[in-house]
């Protein structure tokens, strides 16, 4: 079978695909699946659980549990596809979405909602994982990555033929972002400096209520030429698709061949963030079309219509998603109250004197809500 159009704009050439909405393989003449069946069910896996670890955050919040959520929902398949096409030496920068990414380094998911609960910043150790903290500064994180790259190549961690040494940064972010000036310039630098970043943009197409067209005149993928680096649009909702051209991405970054802008064009099923009601600005009608497209429906038909997977299988797998939801539930009601006052350690490598004394009488003053509330801690100050 040929290569399919899906999304793909009049005039312009296909998506990259290798798994239709359908559920069928197809072929591509510049990327290829290279892994078996059993990557796909491993795929479809990831794919499943991220999305129970999403649902189940959303219903923490609705339940006054968390502060914020930002949903993946929809963005699977370009998230654990490009996440599992990073190797242990490789580093990713992401926004505060990508919670598929971050299930594929390894990362506990109640590391993520720590965050959106105000305990901390991030209950993770980037240096353990390659994984930076979460971005919430829409684009930054694609100028640290720039910058992070460039160590790399200082370091003697680009094209020198060692798989085990040469590295790649991967920089998340969406269409939206892609109008900010800090990604433009991070574009100029990398192309300048001919840097190992992977530009990984995925293009829900609504950057809150703002929809594709009124952010950019030509398809996104089109402005690395621009910049001068190679651009490609890949079909975000195909996982298959989204691994193959990542990998290829990154090992041209890793052989010293410079940046590439993938574009992964998706759909955000859900709200922007839980703050968000997207029923205000888009039609239902739209939400359904993109239904037909969803990122596990098509893995699942492609599994089943082939035998690759059997009831037992898919028993097994809704039984660990729920371990996995009940895991997040009870991790996060049993979280800790932030300890504010810690905040004033992390200001510089050494505590000076201003701040020994800015913290003391912190400490006092936040004892002293709980002196006038019998010992109780005061819930507008803690929380």
């Amino acid at each position: 079978m040929t290569q399919g159009t899906f999304g793909a704009p009049a005039g312009e050439p296909d998506l990259v695909q290798l798994l239709t909405p359908e559920g069928e393989r197809c072929e591509h003449p510049d990327y290829a699946f290279d892994l078996d069946d059993e990557a796909v069910r491993g795929f479809y896996r990831d794919m499943v659980l991220t999305r129970r670890i999403d649902a189940e955050a959303i219903a923490l919040q609705r339940q006054g549990e968390l502060g914020i959520w930002a949903s993946l929902l929809g963005q699977e398949a370009a998230q654990i596809g490009s996440g599992r096409a990073v190797r242990q030496q490789d580093f990713i920068f992401p926004t505060y979405r990508e919670h598929g990414v971050a299930w594929c380094r390894g990362i506990d998911p109640l590391a993520l909602i720590s965050l959106f609960r105000g305990v901390d910043h991030g209950g993770w150790d980037p240096a353990d994982v390659n994984f930076h903290l979460y971005t919430i500064v829409i684009g930054a994180q694609t100028l640290h990555a720039t910058g992070y790259a460039m160590g790399m190549q200082r370091d003697g961690c680009v094209g020198t033929g060692d798989p085990e040494r040469d590295a790649a940064v991967l920089a998340y972010f969406g269409d939206g972002a892609s109008a900010q000036g800090d990604v433009n310039e991070s574009f100029i630098w990398s192309a300048v400096f001919n840097t190992p970043t992977v530009y990984f943009l995925q293009n829900n197409q609504w950057a809150i209520s703002a929809p594709q067209e009124r952010q950019s005149r030509i398809p996104l993928y089109r402005r690395a030429a621009g910049f001068g680096f190679p651009g490609v649009r890949v079909d975000g909702n195909d996982v298959l698709a989204c691994y193959a051209v990542t990998k290829a991405a990154l090992q041209q970054a890793r052989d010293g061949g410079g940046p590439t802008l993938i574009e992964a064009f998706t759909y955000r099923m859900g709200a922007h963030t839980t703050t968000d009601d997207p029923t205000r600005y888009r039609l239902q009608d739209e939400l359904e079309h993109w239904k037909l497209k969803d990122p596990l429906a098509r893995v699942k038909a492609y599994l089943t219509r082939n035998a690759l997977v059997d009831d037992a299988f898919l028993s097994d797998l809704d039984a660990e998603a729920d371990d996995l939801a009940a895991h997040v539930r009870a991790g996060t009601l049993s979280m800790p109250e932030p300890d504010f006052a810690a905040t004033f350690d992390r200001v510089y490598a050494e505590m000076t004197p201003e701040l020994r004394a800015q913290q003391e009488w912190f400490r006092e003053y936040h004892a002293s809500f709980q002196a006038a509330d019998g010992g109780a801690p005061h819930a507008e100050v803690t929380r």
